[in-house]
Order: C-alpha cells, then structure tokens, then sequence
C-alpha cells in the first residue's frame, strides 16, 4: 500500500503527540511512589477510566484478529462485544464497589487479604504467564503482521518498533502516562477505525454510502449476519448457539471486565466509586460500537470476495484498498494507537502484579516507594523483551482472536469460580480456593482430551460448575460458619446513583433490539 507525504505527516504526528503527552503528564503529576505509578495517584475522572478502558481493550486481536473472525463467521463475533457492555454494568453496580473500599492495588492482592497468600501468589503467577506469553505476545505479532502488510516492514521489525514504542511512555510514567493518553488514542482509534468502515460500506454500494452498502452486503451475505449459530454450523465450535447467551461466554466476560488486572486497574485509579461506575458505563456504550469498526470490515471482506492467505488479513487488505492516500496515514494511526495502548496497559499491569504481589511480599516486604518503581520498571522493560522474542510463534495458529480465547480459556474458569465465591460466599475458605486454582487449567485440558468436539465456551462453563462444586465441598468440610476473612458489606454499598441507573437500561434496551434484529 502506498503512503503520500499527507499519510506519514498525520501518522508520524500522532506518534509525536502520543510520546510528548506520555513523558509530559508522568514529568508533571510525579509518579515517585507506588500509588502514583500503578494507580495513577486515584485521580482519573470518569471519562478517562471509560476511555483508557476501551484503548486497553480494543488492540490487534480485536481490530485485526476479529475482523478476521468476522470474514469467516460473521457478525456473530460481536456477541463478545455487545456481551460485554452488559458485563460491564454488573462489575460496575456488584463488584467494584467491594475493591475500591478494600483499597487494593491489584487482584491477587484482594485474593490474599480474602483468604490468604498461597491464593494470592497462584494466580499472580497464572496472570504474569497469561500477559506475557499470550496478550503481549499476541499484540505484538498481529501489530507486526500488519505493518508488513500496509508498510511493507519485515515483521520482527515491526515487534521490535511496537515494544521500543509503546516502552518509551510506558515504563516512565507507569498508569498515569497510560491512563491520559489512552484519551488520546481512543479519539484515532474510533475515529480511524469509523473511517475504514464508512469508506468500505460505501465502496461496496457502488459509491451510494455506507448505509447503502450495509443494506447490499446484509443482502448479499446473509449467513454472515446470523447472532446464534445452530449446531450443524461449520462454526458452532466457536460460537456455540445460546451458550454465547447463558452459558461460557459470560465466564469469559466476567473473568476479563471483572477480574483482570489491566480492565480493573484503571478503576481502581478513579477518584471515587461512582466515578468508576460511570467510567464502566461510558466504556459499555463504546463496546456497543465497536462491532462497527472490528466486524463489519471483515464481513465487507467476504463480500467482495477477496482471497486471503489468512483470515486475521482481512483489516489490513481492506485499509490498504478502499481507504485513499491522504487518509491512510489516519487510519493506520488508529490501528497502531489500539495496539500501542494495549500493550502499555499489558505491561503496566504485568510490572504492578510482580512488584506488589510477588516482590513485595515473598522477597522485600519493607521496599521503599522508590525501589517498587524502580522494580516494575525493569520488569515491564523484562516483560516486552520475553514478548518480543516469543511474539513470532503466534503464526503457527489459525483465528489470532480465538487463539487467545481459547488459551486464556483454560483459566477464566478458576479465576471466575475463586473470586465470586470470594466475594459473595462468606463460607468459601484457602484450601477451597486453592484446589480451584490448581484444579483449573488440568480440567480444561481433560474434558478438551475426552470430549474434543465439545466447543471451548462450553467447556468452560462446565469446567466452572465442577470447579464451583469443588469449592463448595471442601468449604462445607472445613467450615461450619463464615470464613474469618469473608468481605463484610457496609450498607448501601451497592447502591448506585440515578445517571448510573438510566444509563444502564440504555445499554440493556440496545442489546435487546440488536439481538431481536440479528437473531
């Protein structure tokens, strides 16, 4: 693909803009003590939590990795998108209310004070394999494949270029540098990312708008509009029918908005509980678009009939053909913007859970606020270096988007079964949240070897019941009352505030016309 003067002027400004705000705001608001550069001195404001939230989210494995997904399957692939505006509201009203008055700094941290520290150094570990050797390995590489599609650069380059880049700002400032431009990203990212797809759409009618080519291509490719896959679906593996509704789908939601380090974090910054709330409100209604940008430019794809070596190519073929000179340079700045704020998000979050959960407390329990920075930087510097030199094995599997999934998969199960009983099961103990934990992944992995056609979502829905029942037993073996260290609830602590309360039967009344109008 060819870029004018006009395109590597916008895009080399916005890498300009996003490096000077970074290094400007970690220089001017300090990030001296552990507070300041994990939790970005509690001080970010509802839009920016919403924002920063949807930049850590949205990256490769969405932009390229799903509009993939939606080349091959369709529109169905949105349901993680639109599932998850509705997940953020009940994080939002159940459960951050609960970590905020705790004052934690990650989550293995709020496993530790809930039971205890075999809990707590468990899962810091499964998280610091999961950032390391999936999302920033996976981030990287489809960052990487993309540049040498539109660019032309070799792709261990191009991870090289992406880690140095999103190091710069990352590793000084820490979640204040992340945080505040994130705002700044989103702005490329849903502005580039609606560009793409008005331009595709209209190309695909002919020139007569984007509606228009809606309208045509639903006509057209029909099959590629279908919510809820039936079971002789070529794709029911992956999408498995009304489980994407009721059954492990909402693990895995509920294990990534609810329970993961990078998503919470920014939360955890906010400068109050409602502003949180409202921030994961603001991100839901993001979500809610985001198909927009990340789907329909694959099923456009298909449309036309392109044929790919790959399906993750699909974003990148349609960026380079129907975007023209002038306005590329906009459009790679938000693909690049999703991927750099991603992975800085990755890497803040990866530092903070070693530094506080693994340095701290198993090797310098008195390190002074100096040496805790100093420890997550080098080990965000550590964590990018390992990802760089793993990142180029991610070509080896097929779908980028359900290969992380599925991996990631094997876990949620655990994550999500030890942490809602931890939060609303006062009689849930250690031990019990310990053979979750240990039991998780070997599960995973033995119902995949028994039963190799049953799809991966509900595996793990099933993987959480038998996990669940796990916990329950050996709690009601130890136990005849309420664990010592179960989470109190003040009164009105889940009480919500009314622009809260509206916002989320919004969300809720969407979903139900998407739904109804795509089923």
């Amino acid at each position: 693909m060819q870029f004018s003067l006009i395109d590597f002027i916008v895009f080399f400004g916005y890498c300009f803009i996003i490096l000077f705000i970074g290094l400007f705001i970690a220089k001017r608001k300090g990030t001296g003590d552990s507070e300041g550069y994990f939790l970005a001195s509690k001080s970010l404001p509802w839009w920016a939590i919403g924002t920063s939230l949807i930049a850590a989210n949205i990256s490769a494995e969405q932009m390229i990795g799903m509009a993939g997904s939606g080349f091959v399957m369709g529109l169905a692939i949105a349901s993680y998108e639109w599932m998850a505006a509705l997940t953020l509201i009940l994080v939002a009203k159940f459960m951050i209310p609960i970590f905020i008055e705790k004052n934690i700094y990650s989550m293995p941290q709020f496993l530790g004070m809930r039971f205890d520290e075999r809990v707590r150094a468990i899962l810091a570990i499964f998280w610091l394999l999961v950032y390391i050797f999936v999302n920033l390995t996976s981030v990287l590489y489809l960052g990487a494949l993309t540049m040498e599609t539109i660019l032309g650069f070799p792709t261990m380059y191009g991870i090289i270029g992406l880690a140095v880049f999103a190091a710069i700002y990352t590793i000084y400032g820490g979640l204040k540098a992340v945080a505040w431009t994130d705002v700044v990203q989103v702005v490329f990212l849903v502005g580039g990312g609606l560009l793409t797809t008005w331009l595709a759409l209209n190309a695909f009618s002919g020139g007569n708008g984007a509606i228009s080519g809606f309208v045509k291509l639903y006509e057209e490719v029909p099959g590629h509009f279908e919510m809820i896959f039936s079971s002789d679906h070529p794709f029911y593996y992956e999408l498995p029918g009304l489980s994407v509704l009721i059954g492990g789908l909402w693990i895995a939601n509920i294990s990534y908005w609810g329970f993961n380090q990078y998503i919470i974090q920014r939360a955890l910054a906010a400068k109050s509980v409602a502003e949180a709330q409202k921030g994961l409100m603001f991100a839901g209604y993001l979500k809610l678009l985001m198909p927009i940008i990340v789907v329909i430019p694959g099923i456009a794809a298909f449309g036309f009939g392109v044929s790919l070596l790959r399906p993750d190519e699909a974003y990148p073929y349609m960026l380079g053909e129907f975007v023209p000179m002038g306005l590329r340079g906009l459009a790679f700045a938000a693909l690049i913007a999703a991927i750099a704020s991603s992975l800085a998000s990755m890497t803040n979050s990866t530092s903070t859970i070693f530094t506080m959960d693994i340095f701290k407390v198993h090797f310098k329990k008195d390190a002074s606020e100096k040496q805790l920075v100093l420890i997550g930087r080098i080990v965000s510097a550590v964590a990018l270096f390992i990802a760089v030199l793993v990142a180029p094995q991610v070509e080896n599997f097929g779908q980028a988007f359900q290969f992380i999934q599925e991996f990631t998969g094997f876990v949620s199960p655990g994550i999500v079964a030890i942490f809602l009983l931890g939060l609303f099961w006062k009689r849930a103990t250690a031990n019990a949240a310990v053979w979750a934990a240990i039991l998780t992944i070997p599960s995973g992995f033995l119902l995949k070897w028994l039963i190799p056609t049953l799809p991966f979502l509900d595996r793990m829905g099933i993987v959480f019941v038998f996990l669940c029942a796990v916990m329950a037993a050996i709690s009601y073996y130890e136990s005849s009352g309420a664990h010592p260290n179960a989470v109190k609830y003040k009164k009105d602590l889940f009480r919500t505030e009314t622009s809260f309360n509206i916002g989320s039967i919004g969300i809720c009344a969407i979903l139900a016309v998407l739904y109804i109008l795509f089923w």
